[in-house]
């Protein structure tokens, strides 16, 4: 049914390095908790305040596929990893998608 809301999630998240990025997608879809993730290969530039100051930093983005199920425990398995001390992990709901693809995600995350 087109515009129905599915179960799928694509979860942001952005990192300090490549290699932070790398280890916290392997270890997502090696726990079965994200079907997939991107990692976006040219750094992102982020403008954004972070103790009273405005902070401008060179990060590398992360786009997690996910259920709404798995997402409170890949929160919590994204703050274990992550350097940060407050990660961006922001959630949006994929309002529709390849039936094959969504289908896809769910059973990659049995």
């Amino acid at each position: 049914m087109p515009g129905k809301l599915t179960h799928a999630r694509i979860v942001l998240v952005t990192c300090g390095s490549r290699r932070e990025a790398r280890r916290i997608a392997r270890t997502l879809v090696e726990e079965k908790l994200a079907a997939c993730v991107n990692i976006v290969g040219a750094p992102v530039e982020s403008i954004y305040r972070w103790k009273g100051r405005v902070e401008q930093a060179r990060e590398i983005l992360l786009l997690v596929k996910t259920s709404r199920r798995r997402f409170r425990v890949l929160e919590r398995r994204i703050r274990e990893l992550h350097t940060y001390d407050v990660p961006e992990i922001v959630a949006l709901p994929i309002a529709d998608g390849s039936a094959e693809y969504l289908r896809w995600i769910k059973t990659c995350l049995r």
